[in-house]
């Protein structure tokens, strides 16, 4: 398996887990949804996500070190396809929050939108790494 592989199952694993701890802990808050405190949850999510993904990926490149520090002309296309996929959700959250805000709508819709597009984008562009990765790629 390739490096870059194993970092697209790292940032995928990470994105889901991160995100299902971070609904878990608002749904579980009493009280309206709009009106639970969510900053504080959302800003640990995030932090922790970052961090595990640095340490996961220091751990694969200290186990099989096989690598790491190398990157051939199909990595790239493979990591630049991803992210061009996964970009898409960026866009479409950032829109949807510009419609949030005009139509002022609560910040806890408006966060969570843009959160929920960062994770998507994030799934999504790890889906697509994985798919050419493991059923080939064919560049246009």
């Amino acid at each position: 398996m390739a490096f870059e592989e194993k970092r697209a199952w790292v940032m995928l694993v990470v994105s889901i887990l991160g995100y299902g701890v971070y609904v878990a802990v608002v749904l579980a808050r009493d009280g309206a949804l709009a009106d639970v405190d969510y900053a504080a949850p959302m800003l640990w999510s995030i932090g922790a996500a970052i961090v595990v993904s640095i340490v996961l990926n220091i751990l694969i490149s200290i186990v099989a070190p096989e690598g790491a520090n190398e990157k051939d002309q199909r990595d790239r296309e493979i990591g630049r396809f991803g992210d061009y996929i996964g970009q898409s959700f960026v866009v479409i959250g950032g829109v949807s929050a510009l419609l949030m805000a005009l139509a002022e709508w609560d910040y806890f819709w408006i966060a969570n939108a843009v959160y929920l597009a960062f994770v998507l984008s994030a799934v999504l562009g790890s889906v697509a790494k994985l798919f050419a990765y493991r059923r080939g790629f064919q560049p246009w």
